[in-house]
């Protein structure tokens, strides 16, 4: 379950968490946990998340423009309808999210794994996916996610 503080935290804006966030970042114990957290709908533009814990999370329709999730962990969280252009994932597991219309045009995937994602109808117009797994992901358009901006090979099996 998410910390009540993390989460009271979060909701005084992307400003403070952000600032929080720089202030703190040698501190292993205030890794955030946001495990569970409820986040439908929430404007999150540009906030860092790197390394937060956001397994199970609901994100349906949020705004993660811009966002830093790199090396964050998403297992099983709702990514649906959720915005994510020019997001960076860098090395982000993301195993068996809910990706169905999520939009990760421009960000970067560097190495995330994607194995039994659901991401039929997503949207990967020019992003970086080199090194990415999408193993056992459910692609109904397998072209938008294979091609890399680096032209590297991406690993997808069925």
């Amino acid at each position: 379950m998410a910390l009540q503080k993390h989460i009271e935290l979060l909701a005084s804006g992307n400003k403070n968490w952000n600032a929080w966030r720089r202030e703190h970042y040698d501190v292993q114990a205030l890794e955030p946990n946001l495990h569970q957290a409820d986040l439908r709908h929430a404007d999150l533009r540009g906030i860092d998340f790197h390394g937060v814990d956001l397994t199970e999370a609901n994100l349906q329709h949020a705004d993660l423009r811009e966002a830093d999730l790199s090396g964050t962990d998403l297992r099983h969280t709702n990514l649906e309808g959720a915005d994510l252009s020019d997001a960076n994932l860098q090395k982000a597991l993301m195993n068996g999210i809910d990706g169905y219309q999520t939009r990760f045009c421009r960000a970067n995937m560097r190495g995330a794994d994607l194995t039994n994602a659901d991401l039929r109808s997503a949207d990967f117009t020019g992003a970086d996916t080199a090194r990415a797994i999408f193993d056992h992901a459910i692609l109904d358009k397998p072209a938008k996610a294979a091609p890399s901006a680096t032209g590297e090979t991406v690993k997808v099996s069925h």
